[in-house]
């Protein structure tokens, strides 16, 4: 397992939403990111920090 997504606490892992549309996130283990179907967003996790800024969300793709 990436030793970044080890070290996210999985509580807060469940207690995260996404800033824009306040549904639930999953977590994309291979992108070591947090991602909201809903809002198309994906949030990065860095030093296992998760980075709920919107400006530093990637867009998905349709």
């Amino acid at each position: 397992m990436d030793e970044n997504i080890a070290r996210v606490d999985p509580k807060l892992l469940d207690l995260l939403v996404c800033p824009l549309t306040k549904g639930r996130l999953s977590l994309d283990r291979e992108r070591n990111e947090l991602v909201s179907e809903r809002g198309k967003l994906a949030y990065p996790i860095r030093d296992g920090i998760p980075i709920m800024l919107m400006s530093e969300a990637r867009k998905l793709e349709d």
